[in-house]
C-alpha cells in the first residue's frame, strides 16, 4: 500500500526545509489532522493514485512552509499586526458565478490591492513597492512558467481565467490554516467535507487577516479579495472584518452547478485518476445550493444591506458600466484611472479568450428537473437570467 500522509512527519519536513521551527500558533493542526485522516482513508480504500498522493503531500508541505514563513515574518515585524485592513471588499457567491471576473475587474483599478497568484504562493518577503507587484522577479518567473504551461496545454485556459499577476482566491492562503473548501476537492473526502461545513472558521479568518497584513507591509491600496465559499461563513467574516463590504455574484445556478462539477472533475483526475460522477452529483450539487442558502440565511438574520448584488449576465454585457454602478454602491470614487484600467483589462481579456468551457449536467447524472426544487428558494427570491 502507498505511504500515508503523516502529519507530524510533514510538519518536521516543512520545518527542516524552511529552517523555521515555530508557528504563530497551532490552529492549523485541527484541519491538518482531519485532512490527513480523510485522505489516508481514501488511500486505504484504493481511491488515490500514486501521483495524487504525491500532489497532496507536496501541497500540504507548501501550506506548512507558507505558514512557517508568514509566522516568522510577523515575529520579525510585529508592528504589522497593528496595521488595519480598512473597508476590504470581499467577492463571493455560488461557485462558478463570475467571482473571478468581478475580482479581476476591481483589481484593474490602480488604487485597489489584491493578493496576486504569485505572491500567494511566495509571500515572504513581500514586495517593497506597488510597482514590483508585476515586476518582481518572482512574478516574472511565474509568468514565464504560465506561458509555457498554456502552450503545452491550451485547454487549461478554458476553465479558469487566471494569471500569475491576477488576483487569486483566498482559499490558497487560508489553506495555511487547513480550513478551506479547496482542500475538500482533492478527491473523494467525506470526512473533510463534514468537517469544513461545520467547523469554527474563526482561526482561518484571523490568519487571513495576518496574511494580508504581511503583504501590505510596503504597499498601499484598498484590499479586494475573492472566494466563492466566503458565502458559507459570513458571520465569521464580519466578526474578523467588521467594516467589510461584500459582493454577491448571481448566475444561473444550473449552469454554475454543471461548471463546478466540470472543474472538480479535473481535481478528481489529478488525485484519483478517474472521475467519481456519483460523488460529484451528490456532493457538488448540494454545495451549490448550500452556498446560496447560507447567504440567504445571513440576510434573513442581518438584513439585505450588508451585501451588494451583482448579476453575471449584466457584467458580461457591460463590464465597465456595471462596475461603475457597483462603485456607487460601494461608496468608492469612480476615477478616470479606474475606468481606463478596467477597460484595458476587458480589452485584453475577451470572453472565451482561451476557448469555451463546455459541460453538461447530464455528464454528472444531473438534470434541470432534479435541481429545480433545490434552487426554488433562491430563484423565487432573485431574478437571475437563465442560460441555455
Amino acid at each position: 500500500m502507498a505511504d500515508l500522509l503523516i502529519a507530524d512527519a510533514l510538519i518536521e519536513q516543512a520545518m527542516k526545509e524552511t529552517g523555521i521551527d515555530t508557528f504563530d500558533n497551532d490552529s492549523y493542526r485541527e484541519g491538518l489532522d482531519v485532512f490527513t485522516a480523510s485522505f489516508n482513508d481514501g488511500i486505504e480504500k484504493g481511491w488515490m493514485t500514486e501521483g495524487g498522493i504525491g500532489r497532496a503531500r507536496n501541497d500540504t508541505l507548501h501550506y506548512l512552509r507558507g505558514r512557517l514563513k508568514v509566522s516568522q515574518y510577523l515575529r520579525e515585524n510585529p508592528e504589522l499586526l497593528d496595521r488595519k485592513i480598512e473597508r476590504p471588499v470581499f467577492v463571493m457567491g455560488v461557485p462558478r458565478t463570475g467571482t473571478t471576473l468581478m475580482s479581476n475587474l476591481l483589481a484593474a483599478d490602480p488604487v485597489r490591492r489584491s493578493p496576486l497568484t504569485w505572491e500567494i504562493d511566495d509571500p515572504v518577503p513581500p514586495v517593497t513597492s506597488n510597482d514590483l507587484l508585476i515586476n518582481d522577479p518572482r512574478a516574472q518567473t511565474r509568468l514565464a512558467q504560465e506561458k509555457a504551461m498554456l502552450e503545452a496545454n491550451p485547454d487549461m485556459g478554458k476553465y479558469y481565467r487566471g494569471s500569475a499577476i491576477y488576483p487569486n482566491e483566498c482559499v490558497f492562503f487560508m489553506a495555511h490554516d487547513f480550513k478551506t473548501l479547496m482542500i475538500e476537492s482533492k478527491g473523494k473526502l467525506p470526512g473533510y467535507k463534514d468537517f469544513i461545513f461545520s467547523c469554527d472558521m474563526t482561526s482561518a479568518y484571523e490568519y487571513h487577516k495576518k496574511f494580508l497584513q504581511v503583504l501590505q507591509h510596503h504597499t498601499t491600496g484598498v484590499w479586494n479579495v475573492k472566494k466563492p465559499s466566503h458565502s458559507l461563513w459570513l458571520e465569521t467574516l464580519f466578526k474578523v472584518y467588521p467594516d467589510a463590504r461584500v459582493i454577491w455574484t448571481h448566475r444561473d445556478p444550473f449552469t454554475a452547478t454543471g461548471s463546478l462539477c466540470s472543474v472538480i472533475s479535473l481535481s478528481h483526475m489529478g488525485h484519483m485518476g478517474r472521475i467519481d460522477t456519483e460523488w460529484l452529483k451528490e456532493d457538488y450539487a448540494w454545495q451549490t445550493v448550500e452556498h446560496a442558502n447560507r447567504i440567504m440565511d445571513f440576510r434573513d438574520k442581518f438584513g439585505d444591506d450588508k451585501i451588494i448584488d451583482v448579476h453575471y449576465a449584466d457584467l458580461i454585457r457591460d463590464p465597465v458600466g456595471e462596475t461603475k454602478k457597483l462603485y456607487a454602491k460601494l461608496g468608492d470614487e469612480w476615477t478616470a484611472d479606474a475606468e481606463a484600467g478596467i477597460q484595458g483589462w476587458v480589452d485584453d481579456n475577451p470572453q472565451d479568450k482561451f476557448g469555451k468551457h463546455e459541460y453538461k449536467l447530464a455528464q454528472y447524472g444531473l438534470s434541470l428537473e432534479e435541481l429545480a426544487p433545490k434552487f426554488e428558494r433562491y430563484l423565487s427570491r432573485y431574478d437571475v437570467e437563465r442560460e441555455g
